[in-house]
């Protein structure tokens, strides 16, 4: 249980961390302006909601693909 926990914490940190460079590109050239814009909105959620969601969608389609995946294993 706890190795299926880590596994997923892995995927979903690295899914947070790929979604804040692909929509803040300038965390990479200036990440203390951007952590500044953070602070100055308060805005410190949206980025744990967005990668959940999108974690949800592909946990969804992991189920289906493993569903239809042991459909035609051979037994």
């Amino acid at each position: 249980m706890i190795d299926i926990l880590k596994k997923e914490l892995i995927i979903y940190t690295a899914l947070l961390t790929l979604l804040i460079f692909l929509m803040h590109p300038d965390m990479l050239s200036d990440p203390i302006v951007r952590l500044g814009l953070m602070q100055d909105k308060a805005n410190y959620i949206h980025p744990l909601l967005y990668t959940f969601f999108v974690y949800l969608i592909l946990f969804f389609l992991r189920a289906v693909s493993g569903f239809i995946a042991k459909l035609f294993e051979k037994k």
